[in-house]
């Protein structure tokens, strides 16, 4: 298993260096490119090839065709979203093997003028590295934690739930609403009118917003048609007004912040208003790690209980709380721990 976790590590460097200044999301590109292209590396790796096949075949995952975003906005967001990243790494296994078997590699695939990556999918903008790989993006790994929220609305959430004493018995005498927000989270999540499904719901704001001031609270339940239904739900979503703040823009893209800002104030129609509630970092974040990694690993035992009895459960939490004794398990040894008996055969 250190293996795995080493690999773990580096396929995570990969996708997260490359994504530091590289906006594939601007040119309409899933991130999931980024799954596929570090995953071709590291199976590669694992399968035993050499560094001039790993290069290979990571060739191939750049001149794959890539996903495009549109499950992930309206008028089309839907549940693709949520194994893109598995057809991904499915993909990547797949060009690892091609390569394996002696197929080539393309060493111009993304500069090559007119029919490279870059000039047909990236604007003709050159990719970026912008810092050395090492282990910088586990070490800054954003974990969710608290709610089952899209990443930019996790501090959002946070800040409505703090509201939500003081507006619960309030609801019909507030005016606005008024998130002040970061620029990527106005472009990716930021949304107005209908929404058609769950995975339309996970990825508004102000439906999320919505749901932390009325329950004081966000579950993967939340997302459903019967609370959707509360006709509460969009009568808040009308009165949210939604502004950027530069600060929280700049930040987000700064190394040493990495902040995920939203700031919540309410307004009455009596002229009253509340505090305005900021959260900069989400409890995953790393400025949070001796608050949030206890609430992680609850949060994977109360998981790992849905499926599992108490004792399977507790066996398994407790190997992955020892890091010596997970590094020296072997891989068999762990999938077995994760197997189901079923009589449905």
């Amino acid at each position: 298993m250190r293996v795995v976790l080493e690999s773990m590590i580096m396929a995570h460097e990969i996708q997260g260096i490359l994504a530091l200044k590289n906006s594939f999301n601007k040119v309409g590109l899933d991130h999931v490119v980024l799954v596929k292209v570090a995953s071709t590396a590291l199976v590669t790796k694992l399968m035993g090839g050499s560094k001039d096949q790993i290069m290979d075949a990571v060739s191939h995952a750049w001149v794959d065709g890539q996903s495009l975003r549109t499950y992930r906005h309206a008028p089309n967001a839907g549940s693709r979203k949520s194994w893109a990243a598995g057809d991904a790494t499915s993909r990547a296994v797949r060009l690892s093997m091609i390569t394996l078997s002696g197929e080539m590699g393309y060493p111009g695939v993304l500069s090559a003028p007119v029919w490279g990556f870059e000039d047909v999918l990236f604007n003709s903008e050159k990719l970026s590295l912008p810092q050395a790989f090492g282990s910088y993006v586990m070490e800054n790994i954003l974990f969710k934690i608290s709610f089952p929220a899209e990443f930019h609305a996790q501090t959002a959430v946070e800040a409505a739930v703090t509201l939500h004493p003081e507006v619960k018995d309030r609801l019909d005498d507030i005016e606005s609403v008024n998130i002040t927000t970061h620029e990527s989270a106005i472009r990716i999540i930021s949304k107005v009118g209908d929404l058609n499904n769950p995975a339309d719901r996970d990825h508004c704001l102000q439906y999320m917003v919505a749901i932390g001031l009325l329950k004081g609270d966000l579950i993967a339940e939340d997302y459903e048609d019967d609370v959707a239904s509360d006709p509460r739900v969009d009568a808040l979503r009308e009165k949210m007004v939604i502004s950027e703040d530069s600060r929280y823009s700049t930040e987000y893209h700064e190394a040493d912040k990495r902040s995920i800002a939203n700031k919540i104030q309410i307004h009455f129609k009596d002229g009253s208003s509340t505090d305005a509630i900021e959260v900069e970092y989400p409890i995953g974040h790393m400025r949070r790690r001796e608050e949030g990694i206890p609430v992680l690993e609850q949060k994977f035992l109360k998981n790992l209980q849905i499926t599992y009895d108490a004792n399977k459960s507790n066996k398994i939490y407790s190997l992955c709380t020892n890091q010596e004794e997970l590094e020296n398990t072997s891989v068999t040894d762990f999938q077995e721990l994760f197997a189901v008996e079923s009589n449905n055969f």
